[in-house]
């Protein structure tokens, strides 16, 4: 391909990549924000949503009820009813003294009455015997404003429909407020809740979820000694196998004339806090390819072994005694296999997908850092949400928000039967890396429906490198969502972020630090083996999270961790591709002008280039100055362009809306894929894990060249202002010292000998990592 041809691809392409269609591209928006819930401390303000006005009602117990029917007994239940909407409470069976503790809100912009009232009833009695106490006019009820305490509630006395005194008492608290109150996560919406059973209440309300805290649990494998083998083969060949839990891993097959064996292996699994789970060890007999026997076993508790956080922290290994296998006498069997188990705290414990991560601390508490910031995102509203099930013959959507960062997910309201929802919840998070990534994601709650898993509407990621400090980003973000059709928008979120620093110094001095921490650099996990634990990880997280109420269910904890983003798929690839042929465009670009130069395109400018060339070389050591300050002149110039929103998934430069149908069935195509026979099956998934490492590769080479091309398009504005001052600082001391001294030392520096080498990335490498990237506009 000739040169022109190719700058003229290139261009085209650029083109194309950057005109996406404006249903795809973010919206500002100018949400009312505060509402009255700014308070005296920034830190504790609810400020980044629309101030929504309930009237809560919490039921707490009842005692001395009276008996209804012939038996005398009651199952009673309390019925809140204000104007067209009602909540009910769960009911006891023969309860004269029920505690239901509960808590009702009601939205007061769809209130349409002006009292509220209280019913009490039986299960299976009808309308016409539930006994009715008091009715409460709103204009009188008190208004709750926190940090003010929680108002207490009061017993009320039983009367009947004609105003008698019956026995019993119900005790109630009732108040208007805000969603700053903190009942509003666990409080039963009615206006939302009115169609759907009592019984699911739990499965709709807002939670906070604790991810659990991960760690690498290290065997080292040495010896074994009294290992007897048969007598099938005249060396024996043993292995030893390792089980915590469901991941199963083996050493390598040793052959010994002796009864001693030496392995000297090391085998890292993924284990969660309490370490409840444990060490299954087992030696083992190859006799065929395919066929074994279990010699001896033994099993460790996991929360009996130690920790370390550094490698200089050296555990010794201890002999533990091997059981015997079902074929060893007893009289005869006394082996011992040499072991050392550790948990390792100096790792991070990768669960998501390593472009996207949100947390990169150490498993240890004790080696993480003080915050440097703090992220607040308020999810306001959806809009034009996509109908997801139907009801009454129109379409409709059970939609609710869960957003991860760091050690924290969170899990808004579902809003029943609503194409656009008011969530309004504010959520906060310490920094310890700004240099992450936080994930939102919108689904459709399918819990109502027994069997059904929450269905996906769309997804939002936000880096917060490319936030600028202090400042409140409102944008309504388009859900994109890519299907076995195609790809489509099915909607928009609201959300307000911001990210503020709590030391200047600390956020500009993380720059220099690793982007990971120190054991992965001082005793690094290959790759193949890491993704292997990834996998591991999230399954363990995924168990957790779907074992609390309501359960985060793992299609939700899949798609968060974005575990089919290693999986080959045609559509990635080529965008990968694409995105390595618009960074190496600047090369074109260069050698076009040069080629314009040499052509007198352009008399003048060519002209100042001959000026220009012939007074560096006349003056060798105004070259890096030079260089220096057009670096700094342009990052300067760019400053005016920089961008104004943080970036978004891009279905252009992702290729999503001219993917063929082919392709869309093979990137949605099971691993390993079922739709083959064998033979073309091995090749299939052969060609698909190769190309997913070929993949991985071009994107990374296209992720290094965007992190340059981000320095000087302020796409992170507080690392294009160091570079900035570093550009200027380089100028004036490369201009006043001796070129030739200046190449000298960088020579010599280079070729240093490796005693001076230190085995962590310089800061320079640590700073480069950091930088943002196109990653975060894939899909």
């Amino acid at each position: 391909m000739a040169r022109s041809e190719q700058a003229r691809y290139v261009r085209s392409f650029s083109a194309m990549s950057a005109s996406q269609s404006t249903d795809f591209m973010l919206k500002e928006t100018a949400p009312r924000l505060g509402g009255g819930f700014i308070g005296s401390d920034k830190l504790g303000a609810y400020d980044l949503v629309e101030k929504m006005s309930y009237l809560y009602v919490r039921v707490v117990k009842a005692r001395e009820l009276p008996g209804l029917g012939l038996g005398g007994g009651i199952d009673p239940y309390v019925e809140l009813r204000l104007g067209n909407y009602k909540g009910t409470t769960r009911h006891f069976e023969k309860n004269h003294g029920p505690e239901w503790n509960e808590v009702f809100a009601f939205s007061r912009e769809r209130i349409q009455a002006s009292h509220l009232e209280v019913w009490l009833g039986s299960k299976g009695r009808v309308e016409e015997e539930r006994v009715a106490y008091s009715r409460f006019d709103l204009t009188e009820i008190p208004t709750r404003v926190p940090p003010d305490s929680p108002l207490a509630p009061e017993w009320y006395r039983l009367v009947d429909r004609e105003g008698k005194r019956i026995s019993g008492e119900l005790m109630l608290a009732v108040w208007h407020g805000t969603q700053a109150d903190e009942c509003f996560p666990s409080a039963i919406h009615a206006e939302e809740a009115h169609t759907v059973d009592a019984r699911i209440n739990t499965l709709i309300k807002g939670k906070v979820y604790p991810s659990p805290r991960l760690w690498y649990s290290r065997l080292q494998v040495f010896s074994a000694q009294d290992i007897y083998a048969t007598n099938r083969s005249p060396h024996g060949q043993v292995f030893v196998k390792a089980r915590v839990g469901n991941q199963l891993l083996k050493t390598k097959v040793c052959r010994s004339t002796t009864l001693n064996y030496e392995w000297n292996e090391h085998l890292v699994f993924v284990c969660a806090e309490p370490f409840e789970e444990l060490l299954e060890i087992s030696v083992e007999e190859q006799i065929e390819v395919n066929k074994h026997k279990v010699i001896g076993h033994c099993h460790l508790p996991l929360r009996e072994c130690p920790r370390r956080t550094s490698h200089d922290h050296i555990i010794k290994p201890s002999w533990y005694d091997l059981k015997r296998g079902e074929e060893i006498k007893e009289e005869k069997f006394s082996a011992k296999i040499n072991l050392c188990v550790i948990h390792e705290g100096g790792y991070h414990v990768m669960s998501e997908s390593t472009h996207y991560s949100s947390d990169l601390r150490p498993s240890s508490k004790d080696l993480w850092r003080p915050p440097i910031g703090l992220l607040e995102l308020g999810v306001l509203r959806a809009e034009g949400l996509a109908p997801m099930r139907s009801k009454d013959n129109k379409g409709t959507c059970d939609a609710y928000c869960v957003a991860k960062y760091g050690d924290k997910w969170c899990r808004t309201r579902t809003i029943i039967d609503n194409l656009s929802p008011r969530f309004n919840e504010q959520y906060t998070w310490d920094v310890h890396d700004h240099s992450t990534v936080i994930t939102i994601c919108v689904y459709h709650n399918c819990l109502i429906e027994k069997g059904a898993k929450d269905l996906l509407i769309g997804k939002v990621r936000i880096r917060l490198s490319t936030l600028e400090t202090d400042r409140i980003y409102t944008h309504a973000y388009p859900l994109i969502s890519l299907h076995h059709s195609g790809v489509k928008k099915m909607g928009e979120l609201h959300l307000a972020v911001r990210f503020s620093s709590t030391s200047w110094s600390n956020l500009l001095y993380s720059y220099a630090k690793p982007h990971l921490p120190t054991m992965h650099y001082i005793q690094p996990i290959n790759l193949v083996h890491q993704e292997y634990l990834r996998e591991r990880a999230m399954e363990i997280v995924a168990h957790r999270m779907s074992r609390m109420e309501p359960p985060l269910r793992r299609e939700v904890v899949e798609e968060m961790c974005d575990m089919r983003a290693h999986l080959w798929s045609m559509r990635r690839s080529r965008a990968n591709f694409y995105r390595l042929i618009t960074v190496l465009s600047g090369c074109f670009r260069i050698v076009t002008w040069i080629n314009d130069i040499c052509c007198w395109k352009n008399p003048v400018t060519t002209s100042l280039v001959h000026i220009l060339y012939a007074m560096l070389v006349a003056f060798p050591n105004l070259i890096l100055p030079t260089c220096f300050l057009y670096m700094f002149l342009i990052c300067l110039w760019n400053f005016r362009f920089r961008p104004r929103y943080p970036p978004h998934m891009n279905t252009k430069i992702s290729f999503a809306e001219t993917i063929h149908h082919d392709e869309l069935a093979e990137e949605f195509d099971s691993f390993p894929t079922s739709q083959s026979p064998e033979i073309v099956k091995m090749r299939y998934d052969r060609l698909r894990s190769l190309a997913g490492r070929i993949q991985t590769i071009v994107g990374d080479f296209a992720t290094h060249g965007e992190r340059i091309h981000s320095l000087f398009t302020w796409r992170d504005p507080r690392a294009t202002a160091m570079f900035l001052c570093w550009c200027l600082c380089t100028a004036v001391v490369t201009y006043t010292a001796p070129f030739q001294l200046v190449m000298l030392c960088l020579g010599f520096y280079m070729m240093r000998h490796p005693r001076l080498r230190y085995r962590m990335p310089s800061p320079v490498m640590n700073y480069f990592r950091r930088l943002p990237s196109k990653t975060d506009c894939l899909i």
